[in-house]
């Protein structure tokens, strides 16, 4: 559970008078976002894909920040819609298409032509710009399948999906997945993620993540976790998790 209130004010001193309401770094989400995000949340109930979506979301607006050339108003909503077509897939089937080792491409290209399909019909009920449509609708139908980026909007879509892996929800997330402590989900999302993203932003943020993961597995951390009775809840898994991770 993400902390959102204080235990303690050990300081003593009052500082919250002083903190600015927008400092840089800090996004809110647009309306117009927040409208689409209300058409699609009934279909991202699916493998956590509502979560997974917001995250994946803030993830791409880092993005275009660093690339000013690309189109936000065909990269966010882009983003919000991309998943929406597990919706369509069987929920027992899900997992399957993505399990590492096997997985089931069909129902990964029946995800994104879904997925293609109902962002057309979201887009048009919120009165989308339809110039932008048929843009959004393409990255969406090949976000995943689709081994190379087709623009600069798809290389931000694709790498916002895949660096959420990497963040603590992305870990949480596939380790329910598949049933694998700490240290293998983040060994199994390292050698998924690095090495398959487009920007030079993303590659940054995807080594910051498995940096601060395999950090949180060291068994000096632990220790300190250990030592802090209820201190995040954690406790002392995969000792030995910076052996073996993929460059």
């Amino acid at each position: 559970m993400t902390k959102l209130q204080p235990a303690a004010n050990l300081s003593g001193v009052e500082v919250a008078t002083g903190i600015e309401a927008q400092p840089d770094g800090v996004i809110a989400l647009d309306p117009e976002l927040a409208a689409l995000w209300e058409l699609a949340a009934p279909f991202l109930k699916v493998r956590d894909n509502d979560a997974h979506t917001l995250y994946a979301l803030g993830l791409g607006c880092a993005l275009l920040e660093a690339h000013p050339e690309a189109d936000a108003a065909v990269v966010l909503p882009a983003i919000l819609l991309h998943d929406i077509g597990w919706s369509q897939v069987p929920p027992t089937e899900v997992l399957q298409a993505i399990a590492p080792g096997g997985g089931r491409p069909d129902l990964v290209l029946l995800h994104e032509k879904e997925g293609a399909r109902l962002a057309a019909g979201i887009l048009a009920e919120a009165g989308y710009d339809a110039g932008k449509v048929p843009t959004i609708v393409a990255i969406i139908d090949g976000h995943d399948s689709r081994r190379e980026a087709i623009s600069t909007e798809d290389a931000i879509v694709k790498d916002a999906d895949k660096t959420w892996r990497l963040s603590p929800h992305g870990i949480d997330t596939v380790m329910d997945w598949f049933g694998l402590d700490r240290g293998q989900a983040l060994r199994l999302c390292s050698q998924r993620v690095h090495g398959h993203l487009f920007t030079a932003e993303a590659q940054a943020m995807a080594r910051a993540l498995s940096a601060l993961e395999s950090v949180t597995l060291w068994p000096q951390r632990q220790g300190l976790l250990t030592a802090r009775p209820g201190l995040e809840g954690a406790k002392i898994i995969d000792g030995d998790a910076c052996e073996g991770l993929p460059d």
